[in-house]
């Protein structure tokens, strides 16, 4: 049997790659935006997890909500990376410096 710990655990160290990935890469979009999807990935083991040990199913309707989010948010940031890239030529962050005002 699997415990709630082992699941807090997984999250935990789902969210701790997420938040070194954009910690340590911060120059490439993409690496960005994946990072992104690991840490609400680990947000939403949480709430499976806490839905399933609880026995609610409320859980579970927020994972939907929040995936529903995440698919929206990386089909916009890849529309955008994509009009970036036929501007500028590249998706470094610190190269895309023509939104600063």
């Amino acid at each position: 049997m699997i415990s709630l710990s082992n699941f807090l655990m997984l999250a935990a160290l789902l969210f701790g790659i997420g938040l070194a990935g954009i910690v340590v890469n911060r120059k490439n979009i993409i690496t960005v935006l994946m990072s992104v999807e690991l840490m609400l990935l680990a947000v939403n083991t949480n709430f499976i997890a806490f839905s399933h040990f609880l026995k609610n199913n409320t859980g579970e309707i927020f994972v939907f909500f929040i995936l529903t989010v995440a698919a929206a948010e990386a089909a916009i940031g890849l529309a955008i990376m994509v009009v970036l890239f036929r501007r500028s030529h590249t998706i470094e962050v610190d190269k895309l410096d023509t939104l600063k005002g």
